[in-house]
């Protein structure tokens, strides 16, 4: 009987998938569209398709269950609608046991550049970390609430195989120079992985980890250490006053905040050994042939 769900079952849902497959117990994912389905049905995995945008969700089956929550906000505004539709659910389709919920580490906001623990106090800014802070308020309510055990991820940036910006690369696109640069945060896909699993069993029920590697450099340091692995020019630099110009909007709000964050919780309580500690040698994994 398959009792592990992942919700929003994408490219990290399906490496944790196969993490499970490799320790021989099932998974299920939950996709959107049957394209996605179809994906994981290639690669071996047991699929549903159902959609957190148009309750009710007759095809789930969660009570007793231990669920993977990947799925990402809605596009717009301050709250996460797909969350508490699930929630709201929870009556006809059974809650589960033990929930991951995967976050982010914009809900910190801009922290100046200072070392940031689990301690610190949200303070998310840009809408997309709000709906993630909304979120997780709304799951962390529904377990104290329900007596369910949940576990929250706030996770940083994720590289890898098949996720790096190579084709802004290509385009040339401009960069802040580096002694502008914020730092920012970064871990590896397959870490991560590691991670969601380790969370699953070992986790403290209503506890929440920092996910990095722990050794933060700046967004432009990480573009140009992938340029030189992939041999693509190094993106041109401007000062942080023409980026507030030249950028996207997008790219502008990862620029406004600086952390450095502190993963000795995830290390210790999760007993995570990293695969990849930092950036030089997880990008050189993604280069096999360099």
């Amino acid at each position: 009987m398959v009792n592990i769900y992942i919700l929003g079952c994408g490219d990290l849902g399906r490496r944790v998938a196969l993490r499970y497959g490799e320790l021989g117990q099932s998974v299920r994912g939950v996709v959107r569209s049957r394209s996605s389905a179809e994906q994981l049905h290639a690669i071996g995995v047991d699929a549903l398709v159902s959609d957190l945008d148009q309750p009710p969700l007759p095809d789930l089956s969660l009570g007793g269950s231990s669920l993977f929550y990947f799925v990402p906000p809605p596009p717009s505004g301050s709250v996460d609608t797909r969350i508490g539709n699930l929630i709201d659910t929870f009556a006809e389709i059974g809650a589960p046991r033990r929930l991951v919920y995967l976050s982010t580490t914009g809900v910190y906001g801009d922290c100046g550049g200072e070392w940031v623990d689990e301690q610190r106090q949200p303070r998310p800014v840009v809408p997309r970390a709000l709906r993630r802070w909304d979120a997780e308020q709304s799951v962390r309510h529904w377990s104290r609430k329900s007596g369910c055990q949940l576990v929250v991820l706030r996770v940083a940036g994720f590289y890898g195989p098949g996720r790096l910006p190579l084709q802004r690369l290509r385009e040339g696109l401009p960069l802040v120079c580096e002694e502008e640069a914020p730092f920012s945060n970064r871990i590896h896909i397959d870490d991560l992985v590691s991670v969601c699993v380790a969370a699953m069993t070992q986790g403290r029920s209503g506890e929440l980890y920092n996910v990095s590697d722990g050794h933060p450099t700046t967004m432009t340091d990480y573009f140009d250490r992938i340029a030189d692995l992939a041999g693509l020019r190094r993106p041109p630099k401007i000062s942080l006053e023409q980026a507030k110009r030249q950028l996207s909007p997008g790219m502008l709000s990862y620029l406004q905040e600086s952390r450095r964050l502190c993963n000795h919780k995830m290390l210790k309580e999760l007993e995570i050994e990293l695969k990849y500690p930092d950036l030089a040698c997880g990008l050189a994994s993604c280069f096999p042939d360099f």
